[in-house]
């Protein structure tokens, strides 16, 4: 069985989408072995609460907006890869410059850190709209579902061997008392394979298209532009309010860890890795349900329950009791975020796909920021002991009630809008509990078997 699988018997589109799922693959050794860990710098810089939260939620807030650019320039001069690849330049070098100059000028640290963060952004925002344009090209509709599933598969491998290497290396340096060298170390290797991630991207095909949108950037604002995307529309105000309710809570993940619970690098990253291992696990059988069974009921599925989750974190301080909560995480999210994409594409047409993902990824950054801000200043704000009709509760830290508030919201959100979500495709019907059991039903070695089997008898991705 190859590695990367092939999925459309065209050769040039073919070997586009190996070179896609390759770029994936170096773009997640950057963000498991970079990325992951810029709140722990930040922290590790002395960083306070609100801090931390306004590096988490700032920089995708702002370059959210160089979305808006990139379709504008994609619209004036035609170029599509291009722009992408230019994002991914800007991205390295950013990284680059968060290794270096928050250390070197520690008077200005977490200043420096904040802009060479937003810069970091803006790289793949900068080519965000117009990739996700290029994709819908030329990944087949009808496998469309698992050839991303496929593709997150392994770019989740690659983040999870990358996150477990880069916590052994900071936890080294760490016990050397020599931490910034640690940080040096991966941020280098975040840089070298984002370097490889462009050279993938440049090899991609770039079908013939028209322009993403008509004449200017202001038409994203006119009303003729969203004609006939209330559906696109509807989802895209649901996704980003739960994405805000999500970061009310998801910022402060890693200060709980490291500040309050007192974890070790090294621990920080096997309960972070618990999720990308899960996410490992099974990702490609999401993609193969959504292909079969439709997104609506994925995003139902999951979109119910994760609202459990926060309230979760609040019942132990366990280490490997963590762990089952990060894996249930990675369990719910991998099947939201991976049907939430395809939700994105199958509801858009080709000439307005990248207007419109720019859109969507606005509304989403937009909620992020203001959920992180409110949940960093509950963290600070909040007694971590109340008194009701006389009797006294306490908890360890106010940061609990952050978590609880996220679980508040993500159930309005979820009740709000997910019984009205209308699923796109014509597809099979499936009742949730044989969704759930189909999901779960899996082991490392039954995960292969079925691979090989579903292959033998359907052919190249035909079915289930």
């Amino acid at each position: 069985m190859p590695l990367i699988p092939s999925f459309s018997k065209d050769k040039q589109v073919d070997k586009s989408l190996g070179h896609s799922i390759k770029d994936g693959v170096a773009y997640s050794v950057m963000t498991g072995s970079a990325e992951s860990y810029f709140s722990a710098f930040a922290i590790f810089l002395k960083a306070s609460t609100q801090q931390v939260t306004l590096l988490a939620s700032l920089p995708p807030l702002l370059a959210s907006f160089s979305q808006l650019a990139a379709v504008y320039l994609g619209q004036k001069t035609g170029a599509r890869k291009e722009l992408i690849v230019a994002g991914a330049i800007i991205q390295l070098s950013a990284l680059a410059c968060v290794a270096i100059f928050p250390v070197l000028f520690k008077e200005y640290s977490f200043v420096l850190l904040l802009g060479f963060v937003v810069l970091y952004f803006i790289g793949p925002n900068l080519g965000s709209p117009l990739w996700g344009s290029l994709m819908g090209a030329i990944v087949p509709e009808n496998v469309r579902g698992r050839f991303f599933g496929a593709r997150t598969k392994l770019s989740s491998v690659a983040s999870f061997s990358s996150l477990i290497i880069a916590g052994l290396v900071l936890q080294f340096f760490d016990s050397l008392a020599l931490t910034y060298y640690g940080f040096a170390c991966i941020y280098s290797l975040g840089v070298v394979a984002r370097g490889i991630s462009a050279w993938q991207l440049s090899q991609l095909h770039d079908p013939p298209h028209t322009n993403s949108i008509p004449g200017d950037v202001s038409n994203l604002f006119s009303a003729g532009f969203f004609k006939g995307q209330s559906r696109f529309l509807k989802f895209s105000v649901f996704y980003g309010c739960m994405q805000g309710a999500v970061a009310i809570s998801g910022p402060l993940i890693v200060i709980y860890l490291l500040k309050v619970l007192e974890f070790s690098y090294i621990e920080l990253t096997i309960n972070t890795a618990a999720s990308v291992l899960v996410q490992f696990l099974v990702l490609n059988r999401w993609g193969r349900l959504s292909d079969l069974f439709g997104n609506r009921i994925i995003l139902r599925l999951t979109g119910f329950i994760i609202p459990v989750v926060p309230l979760l974190w609040v019942l132990s301080t366990d280490f490997y009791y963590l762990l089952l909560v990060q894996a249930i995480s990675g369990l719910l999210w991998s099947g939201f975020t991976l049907s939430a994409s395809n939700f994105v594409y199958d509801s858009t047409s080709q000439n307005k796909r990248a207007g419109l993902m720019a859109v969507h990824a606005l509304l989403a950054a937009s909620s992020v920021f203001a959920g992180a801000i409110f949940g960093g200043w509950l963290s600070v704000h909040l007694p971590t002991e109340i008194t009701i009709f006389g009797q006294s509760f306490s908890w360890l830290t106010s940061i609990y009630c952050a978590f609880l508030i996220s679980t508040l919201f993500r159930l309005i959100v979820a009740f709000s809008f997910l019984p009205r979500l209308q699923e796109v495709r014509d597809v099979k019907s499936m009742s949730y509990h044989g969704l759930f059991f189909r999901v779960t039903r899996f082991s490392p070695i039954s995960g292969v078997i079925f691979e090989v089997i579903s292959r033998r008898k359907k052919g190249d991705y035909e079915g289930l």
